[in-house]
């Protein structure tokens, strides 16, 4: 499976750090393709280089205006022209998104592949792996949209949460 992971480029403590080398690991472990924003840089290099180490292909997604900050050891690095085009093209390539830690970028890139699942232009499962409760008050801003009739379908059909890797992989497969 592709999957495309959504996360921080920034350096984070151990907290954040762990699940995305464990999340790495368990992706390469199991065979699947990382398809990720293409950076060497916090979140985004660590679950490269654990999914690299343990056999998974990587196909990075970058922009040129983030291109000083390429893995180089991408199986298959894309450079695109601007944010919005790397968006698309990551999630073209994905058959499920996953999204760990992040800010403004990765908030962005979840609550648009989101709401082109609200109206079925794709899918593509959608987890997010919620460490420390990071995405709680998401969660809760979800689950209200859907309890006030923002939401056209159940939340649990747009996105799913999930409290370590192994059950965001399995979320994906299951």
């Amino acid at each position: 499976m592709n999957i495309t992971v959504f996360c921080s480029a920034n350096a984070l403590d151990e907290r954040y750090t762990a699940p995305a080398r464990d999340f790495g690991r368990l992706l390469g472990a199991q065979g699947h393709t990382l398809v990720w924003g293409g950076s060497h840089a916090g979140l985004m290099g660590i679950v490269a280089d654990e999914a690299k180490a343990a056999g998974a292909k990587l196909v990075g997604i970058s922009v040129e205006l983030l291109s000083h900050k390429a893995y180089q050891g991408a199986d298959e690095l894309v450079t695109t022209g601007d944010l919005a085009e790397r968006k698309a093209v990551l999630l073209a390539r994905a058959d499920a998104v996953v999204v760990l830690a992040g800010g403004l970028g990765t908030l962005d890139e979840v609550t648009e592949v989101i709401e082109l699942k609200k109206h079925g232009l794709h899918v593509k499962p959608i987890v997010l792996l919620d460490t420390e409760g990071f995405y709680e008050g998401l969660r809760v801003q979800l689950a209200r949209m859907e309890a006030e009739g923002f939401l056209p379908r159940p939340l649990d059909e747009l996105v799913r949460f999930a409290a370590d890797p192994a059950e965001a992989l399995a979320l994906l497969e299951g």
